[in-house]
């Protein structure tokens, strides 16, 4: 057991399947008091049923004052997990950004908004970001979730530097293929790239308890990650050339 969560009021946003799915009976398994939110009712509903927690539905953006009456007053950790995986180029309706934006990385910063003033006075507090490895490298064929992504990698990131010292503690997830609905949504970008190393959700919770215990930021559901985010930063146009390479197959699948 991971005493830093025991009896912890924990929320996870997107919680009625997949990744969050995994996370809230992770944490309900660790002696966490959960909320399961999910924007469908019935989801919420059946995952909190499963693991004697508290379905909280609706938008994840609006959900934070709910769940912490539903916890006795305190939330401890939350997971700002909720994504959406926005597909096209620079050309996508700016519907489709505007959306991916506020889902992806407004949602995170209205949160903490929240939760951050009790955090501060307290002392402690726990944020979870479900990013994705495309915020710290990219995905074809995906521009708003990428971009947005980068955003929330970012956010996260802020949170961890600026409040650390205040006993705020941040954890940024950043897997590549899961397999869940939000892979089968990525089409055959996803066939190309994601789905050939994909795990499973419960690895991902895996992942994210081992990073509690070590008291580690960026979590790596895939390791092999931390090599290409480094071949990134160091050998920019080397990475963007293998990257154009797997665009340039991908095109010639479509």
């Amino acid at each position: 057991m991971v005493e830093a969560v025991q009896d912890a009021g924990v929320v996870v946003t997107g919680a009625g399947g997949g990744i969050g799915a995994a996370l809230a009976r992770r944490f309900a398994a660790e002696g966490a008091r959960v909320v399961v939110n999910d924007l469908d009712a019935a989801k919420a509903k059946a995952v909190a049923e499963e693991i004697g927690a508290i379905a909280v539905p609706g938008d994840a953006s609006a959900i934070v004052a709910e769940a912490r009456d539903a916890l006795g007053g305190t939330i401890d950790v939350y997971c700002a997990n909720a994504g959406l995986p926005s597909a096209g180029s620079e050309s996508a309706d700016e519907k489709v950004w505007a959306l991916a934006w506020d889902v992806n990385v407004m949602a995170h910063v209205r949160a903490a908004q929240e939760l951050l003033p009790a955090w501060l006075e307290r002392g402690s507090g726990r944020f979870v970001s479900t990013v994705s490895a495309a915020g710290l490298l990219t995905m074809i064929g995906a521009a708003p979730y990428s971009v947005t992504k980068h955003g929330a990698y970012a956010f996260a990131e802020w949170l961890s530097l600026t409040y650390r010292h205040r006993g705020v503690k941040v954890h940024a997830i950043c897997p590549q293929g899961v397999r869940t609905d939000m892979l089968d949504a990525t089409g055959s970008a996803g066939d190309l790239v994601l789905q050939p190393t994909a795990i499973e959700p419960e690895a991902v919770a895996d992942a994210l308890f081992a990073g509690i215990e070590e008291d580690r930021f960026l979590i790596l559901p895939h390791p092999e990650v931390a090599g290409y985010y480094q071949v990134r930063a160091t050998e920019p146009d080397r990475w963007l050339t293998n990257m154009n390479h797997i665009q340039q197959k991908w095109e010639a699948t479509r």
